[in-house]
């Protein structure tokens, strides 16, 4: 069997599921990017598989190369975009920590009138 046009299409594959991560993580749809991920990780091991099986040869190496560099970009760029996300969410999640305390220090008070004593 010649690897070369099949190892070309898994690569191929990997390449248009990570630009569709990036487009989904540029979109903000991070459910379907999670969900999308799992077709991600399915393609790598398919991949890992069949290069574990039978050697690459250096041409094909060569002409693989580009299409893995445009892959490993889509990651990094997905990586940064996730870790952005990543910080959002941990402002949010420190906003309502201290909304939750303001509402229990003054939440008690609800109800309560105070009037000035006289001295």
């Amino acid at each position: 069997m010649n690897i070369a046009p099949h190892l070309m299409s898994l690569y191929q594959q990997l390449l248009v599921l990570s630009q569709s991560m990036l487009r989904l993580a540029t979109d903000g749809d991070w459910d379907q990017l999670i969900e999308m991920e799992a077709d991600y990780v399915s393609a790598v091991g398919k991949l890992a598989e069949c290069t574990r099986q039978t050697p690459v040869p250096a041409q094909t190496q060569a002409q693989l190369r580009p299409v893995l560099r445009h892959i490993l970009d889509n990651e990094a760029e997905v990586k940064t975009l996730l870790e952005a996300r990543k910080e959002q969410l941990s402002v949010l999640i420190s906003q309502t920590s201290r909304q939750k305390s303001v509402n229990k220090a003054y939440g008690g008070m609800a109800g309560v009138i105070l009037f000035p004593q006289n001295s």
